[in-house]
């Protein structure tokens, strides 16, 4: 085994060690249930859920920790008035998740470390994946907010190629960096990678200080929503929980 592939199986192991919860399987539903990872930020990637379960919803959640707090493993999921706070690459994954009216909130990280919000994983162009936020809020944490650190926050960066995330209609605070996004170590998926914004609000939301990377988009957002990206009138109404279907 090549020392990158150490390093890489490392990372893992230790990421699995200090899983929290994990789901699988088809149609769960999470309501009022507070996941939290309590390793703290110096242990590194600590996930609270990894979740792999189809059609799965999570309402009026928190999701509590620091680095991968929340890792959207796979298939489709839809997170509904849910409070998510962490650190670096705190929402991550390759799961086609939606989250609507909830609030994302980055805290403080180790000293000499930056914020990014989301570290999607899409490994093909053909892939139905992605991290869709509608109507959320983007606000630091307190321990963020009164601190006095010079912490950058990033809505996020490309963990894999073709890596695809979009904010619409949302509400993003000024702590955001104003060029928006952060690049993966080198050039890596900056022309492969899809990150687009629309109809945000906010200081932090003004896109023209922006990265000019060819993945990056301001465009209109329609098939980013519950009903195109996860077809979930097929299924979200048998879970009693609110939604809408569209942009607003």
């Amino acid at each position: 085994m090549g020392e990158n592939q150490r390093k890489l199986t490392s990372i893992f192991l230790n990421m699995f060690l200090l899983l929290s919860t994990a789901v699988v399987g088809q149609g769960f539903v999470a309501v009022n249930i507070t996941f939290q990872n309590t390793a703290g930020a110096i242990n590194h990637q600590a996930v609270a859920v990894r979740n792999g379960a189809d059609l799965s919803t999570f309402y009026s959640c928190s999701f509590q920790g620091y680095q991968d707090t929340l890792y959207v493993h796979s298939l489709r999921q839809f997170y509904r008035e849910c409070d998510i706070y962490g650190t670096v690459d705190f929402i991550f994954g390759n799961a086609a998740a939606v989250f609507q009216n909830s609030n994302i909130y980055p805290k403080l990280p180790l000293q000499n470390q930056f914020n990014a919000i989301t570290a999607q994983g899409r490994t093909d162009p053909n892939q139905n994946t992605g991290i869709s936020t509608q109507n959320c809020n983007v606000k630091p944490a307190d321990d963020l907010k009164f601190s006095n650190s010079s912490t950058q926050t990033y809505l996020g960066r490309p963990w894999k190629e073709y890596s695809r995330t979009i904010y619409a209609q949302s509400f993003i605070d000024g702590f955001v960096n104003p060029l928006g996004w952060r690049e993966w170590p080198g050039d890596f998926a900056l022309n492969t990678s899809y990150y687009a914004e629309f109809n945000n609000t906010g200081p932090g939301s003004n896109t023209s200080g922006r990265v000019t990377w060819p993945g990056f988009h301001v465009i209109d957002a329609a098939n980013f929503t519950v009903s195109s990206f996860l077809l979930g009138d097929n299924w979200l109404p048998q879970t009693g929980v609110p939604y809408f279907s569209g942009l607003l």
